[in-house]
C-alpha cells in the first residue's frame, strides 16, 4: 500500500498543481459584465445539484402537505356530515311539528265553523295491539266530561265511537272494526243502509236492494238513525258494488285516514252538523239566474217606455189648457145656465211631429 503511494505521488503532486493553476487563471480570468469565470464554473457545477435539492424538498413537502391537508379535510368531512346529520334531525322536527300545526288549524277551525254542536279536541295517545280489533286510547276521559257513545269525528269525517271511558282516557271504536256500524245513507239518492266494519281496513254497506243503482265514487254521509253521529256527517265513498244475495255487496273507502290518525273530535251531543260542500255550476243552476236577468232587462224597457207614453200625456193635456184659456166667451143669447161646449179631447203628441209647410 505504502509502495503504491510513493509510486503514485509525483503524479498526484502534478495534478494537484496543475489544478491549483487553473483554479488560479479561473479566478484571474473575467468574462462578460465582468463576471470571473470561476463563478461561471461554480454556477454550472452548482445548479444540478440545487435543482435536485429543490424537487426533492419540494417532493417531500408536497406529500407532507397533501397527507395534513387530507387529514384536515376527512376531519372537515365527518364534520360536515355531522352537521347534515343534524339539519335533516332539525328538519324532519319542523316539518312534524308544521304538519301538527295544521292539523291543530283544521280541528281550530272546523270547531269556529260550527259553534251549533259543542265538541272537544282529543289527542291519539295508544292504539290495540290486536290486529284483528280497530280501537284507539284518546288523552280525554270522564274528568273532560266524556262518555260512552258519543261521536269521534275529524273535519274529514266520521271515525267511530266512545266505548269505554276512564277517569283521564277514553276508548275509540272505529267504523272499520268488526263491531262497529254507522247508520249512512247515500247523498245523492238517499237510499239507506247501514256501513259495517269487517275488520279490514275498508267496510261495507249493508241492506242496499238489489235494483237500486250504486255507482263507484258515490258519495256516503250519516243517517242519524243510530242516535250516535249527527246527519250529514261524510262516511266515505263508494269503492265497487256487486249483485249479491239478498242484498248488495257494496264495499266502502273510509273518507279518514284510519290508520293515521293523530288528532279528533269528540261530539258531546247528536246535533246536526251543517257541513258546507261546494256544488259545481250546472245549466240547471244557472237557468234561473238568466231567466231572471232576462225579466229585469224586460221590465227596465217597460219602465222607458211607460215613461215615454207619460210623459206624452203630460204635454197634450197643456196644450188643451192653452186652448181653452184662449177660446171667446159665450154669446148673450145663451142661458146663463147652459152648459159649455164640451172641450175637444186632446190628442197625445206624437214623438216625431209631421213638418209644416214653409209656402204657407
Amino acid at each position: 500500500m505504502l509502495d503504491i503511494y510513493s509510486r503514485h505521488r509525483p503524479y498526484a503532486l502534478l495534478a494537484a498543481v496543475v489544478m491549483a493553476q487553473v483554479l488560479m487563471l479561473a479566478f484571474q480570468i473575467k468574462r462578460e459584465h465582468d463576471v470571473r469565470l470561476i463563478r461561471y464554473w461554480a454556477v454550472e457545477l452548482m445548479t444540478p445539484v440545487e435543482r435536485a435539492g429543490a424537487w426533492t424538498v419540494s417532493k417531500v413537502g408536497g406529500v407532507w402537505s397533501g397527507y395534513v391537508n387530507l387529514r384536515t379535510t376527512h376531519a372537515e368531512n365527518q364534520q360536515l356530515k355531522a352537521d347534515l346529520d343534524q339539519l335533516r334531525i332539525r328538519n324532519r322536527e319542523l316539518e312534524t311539528q308544521a304538519a301538527e300545526a295544521q292539523r291543530l288549524q283544521a280541528l281550530w277551525s272546523f270547531h269556529d265553523e260550527h259553534p251549533e254542536s259543542p265538541m272537544l279536541a282529543a289527542q291519539v295517545i295508544g292504539a290495540s295491539a290486536d290486529p284483528s280489533s280497530h280501537t284507539l286510547f284518546l288523552n280525554r276521559g270522564e274528568r273532560d266530561h266524556v262518555r260512552r257513545n258519543q261521536a269521534v269525528i275529524t273535519p274529514d269525517g266520521v271515525v267511530g265511537k266512545i266505548v269505554e271511558v276512564f277517569p283521564s282516557a277514553s276508548q275509540v271504536l272505529l267504523i272499520n272494526d268488526k263491531d262497529g256500524a254507522v247508520g249512512a245513507l247515500f247523498l245523492d239518492s238517499r237510499t239507506q243502509g247501514i256501513v259495517k266494519g269487517t275488520g279490514d281496513s275498508e267496510p261495507r254497506m249493508d241492506y242496499v236492494s238489489n235494483d237500486e243503482k250504486v255507482q263507484a265514487g258515490e258519495e256516503i254521509v250519516t243517517s242519524g238513525l243510530d242516535r250516535i253521529f249527527p246527519k250529514g256527517l261524510p262516511v266515505g265513498t263508494v269503492e265497487s258494488a256487486a249483485p249479491g244475495n239478498p242484498f248488495q255487496v257494496i264495499k266502502v273507502k273510509p273518507a279518514v285516514r284510519l290508520d293515521r290518525l293523530e288528532d279528533v273530535l269528540i261530539l258531546q251531543s247528536t246535533q246536526e252538523i251543517n257541513i258546507k260542500r261546494e256544488q259545481p255550476a250546472t245549466a240547471e243552476s244557472a237557468a234561473p239566474a238568466a231567466t231572471q236577468t232576462a225579466n229585469a232587462a224586460s221590465g227596465a224597457a217597460a219602465a222607458k217606455t211607460q215613461g215615454a207614453k207619460t210623459q206624452g200625456a203630460k204635454t197634450g193635456d197643456g196644450q188643451a189648457a192653452h186652448a181653452t184659456q184662449s177660446a171667446p166667451p159665450a154669446s148673450r143669447g145663451e142661458s146663463p145656465g147652459a152648459a159649455s161646449p164640451k172641450p175637444a179631447e186632446p190628442k197625445p203628441a206624437e214623438e216625431n211631429p209631421p213638418a209644416q209647410d214653409e209656402s204657407h
